[in-house]
């Protein structure tokens, strides 16, 4: 994989009150910035045509759509599929899990159930189905943590797209993670989290930006490498800085990092 330079993509839910104020002008800047592409989240508020038109003009690619657990549904799926072909975005990720749904050992291994069964539904469409952590998968559950419940009984085409800062505050290692599940993470939430900044309150570790966190970067990048990761994606959790300004700070540091890694 040596040489191979994995395109960094920006969750747009980094800057979503610039996003709902205005779309277009914000694709416009994060596109100027330097970003690859863009992940969005949540219920679609627009048509599909529309933001490919938008991603299009600004030489955007969609690395995703943090999509909500009922448009996976059987009800919904083939909607779903529609909106994303259209939209040209092959990487449906569920970020999060109801919590009435996730209450065991055993609901666990029944999600898991469903990501096979819903990654091979959307297969033929080429299209790929994944799972986004917060941090209640890394706490022990009926004696195994949730996450290796759920991604060792799920087919290696279901992606982990393990969020950096989110495993740290549930007291998690990623490199271990990474080590363990190699090749699952195609794509991979670049989330800075400090364990100093946090140590009082956790939600203060997400303060710094890249770089001047916790992440063991180097590392992360070459399994990342070594693993086949399509989309590194920048995701910025706190209000230490304006949006618009985070995002940009944050692929500035990114990049930096992965140039002291060469």
């Amino acid at each position: 994989m040596m040489g191979h330079k994995i395109p960094i993509g920006l969750q747009l839910f980094s800057v979503r009150h610039d996003v709902e104020k205005d779309l277009k002008g914000t694709l416009q800047a994060v596109a100027a910035m330097g970003y690859a592409g863009v992940e969005f989240f949540g219920f679609p508020k627009h048509g599909a045509q529309e933001l490919r038109g938008l991603l299009d003009e600004f030489d955007l690619a969609c690395c995703g759509w943090h999509t909500p657990f009922e448009l996976v549904q059987d009800d919904k799926l083939e909607e779903t599929i529609s909106f994303n072909k259209e939209l040209g975005n092959k990487y449906i990720i569920v970020p999060g899990i109801p919590e009435e749904l996730r209450k065991t050992r055993a609901d666990w291994l029944k999600l898991a159930e469903f990501f096979n069964n819903l990654s091979n539904k959307l297969a033929p469409h080429g299209m790929v189905t994944g799972y986004h952590n917060h941090s209640v998968e890394f706490a022990e559950l009926d004696g195994e943590k949730p996450w290796d419940t759920f991604f060792q009984n799920t087919k290696s085409q279901v992606v982990m797209q393990l969020d950096l800062g989110n495993a740290m505050v549930g007291g998690a290692k990623v490199i271990p993670i990474l080590q363990k599940y190699p090749g699952r993470a195609t794509t991979i939430h670049m989330k800075p989290y400090s364990i100093e900044a946090g140590k009082e309150n956790p939600q203060d570790g997400y303060r710094p930006l890249i770089g001047e966190d916790s992440v063991p970067w180097a590392e992360v990048f070459s399994l990342c490498e070594a693993g086949g990761t399509e989309w590194y994606i920048i995701e910025y959790e706190s209000d230490a800085y304006p949006p618009l300004e985070a995002v940009e700070r944050s692929l500035k540091g990114l990049k930096k990092m992965q140039s002291a890694a060469k």
